[in-house]
């Protein structure tokens, strides 16, 4: 049995593909499609090693966020990259329909039928970040966003950094870092589409140090994560 049947997992920036009908627009965009701007390292397999934990739906991409950015609102600035943001209207458009609403779709779908069975649906969407950001070193190992006016989402990013300072104080978790959850985002968008008592969305950060330092240490992480959420959950549901 799931251990949470309310859950549902994503990975906007799994991966940094880049699709055939483009390979000569990316040409001379090489370093930044494989860097942390085209995709964020490490976070497709953290995903599913918690999504295979909660025996949770699994949703992703591996297209590179350089072609159109998934964790945006559709009227952001920043929905096309400076890659793409000098193509016409009419493939910016074609980009939309073709990647953007997709995948849009699917999550809301798959929360759309959790919530159908009356449950109070836990969104984790799995992300990673450069460890030093315009000259600045990040100090975190493990960021946790919500948005402070939803208590569901508070209380629960609480009683999971409780848990991992609890038991793995070696890592350093911070609340609403290196992003602010509140910020413009797919959570962000999701939070008003579905009601507050129904929906709970969670934006998981690691900080991609650890999955360039080596094997071991990029296990060590993945593995507490998982685990502190399972017990936190299970802490929750007693």
């Amino acid at each position: 049995m799931s251990v949470c049947n309310g859950c549902i997992v994503t990975c906007e920036h799994g991966g940094n593909r880049v699709p055939a009908r483009y390979t000569r627009l990316f040409a001379p965009y090489e370093r930044e499609v494989n860097g942390h701007r085209g995709y964020d390292p490490g976070a497709l397999e953290l995903a599913r090693a918690v999504a295979s934990a909660l025996g949770a739906p699994f949703l992703y991409s591996t297209t590179t966020r350089l072609l159109v950015e998934l964790n945006r609102s559709a009227n952001h600035k920043g929905l096309f990259s400076k890659v793409t943001n000098k193509l016409d209207e009419d493939e910016q458009n074609w980009l939309i329909q073709n990647y953007y609403t997709p995948y849009q779709n699917r999550v809301e779908k798959a929360i759309c039928d959790l919530c159908g069975a009356n449950r109070k649906v836990l969104h984790l969407s799995i992300h990673s970040f450069t460890p030093v950001m315009k000259g600045e070193r990040r100090n975190a190992d493990i960021g946790l966003l919500y948005d402070p006016r939803r208590t569901m989402e508070k209380s629960f990013c609480r009683a999971w950094r409780d848990v991992l300072r609890e038991e793995w104080p070696q890592y350093r978790v911070r609340m609403n870092y290196p992003y602010q959850g509140k910020a413009d985002g797919f959570t962000t968008q999701l939070r008003k589409r579905f009601p507050v008592k129904a929906y709970a969305g969670i934006e998981v950060e690691v900080n991609q140090k650890h999955y360039q330092s080596s094997r071991r240490e990029w296990n060590a992480l993945k593995f507490v994560l998982v685990n502190s959420l399972l017990r936190t959950l299970q802490d929750m549901h007693k």
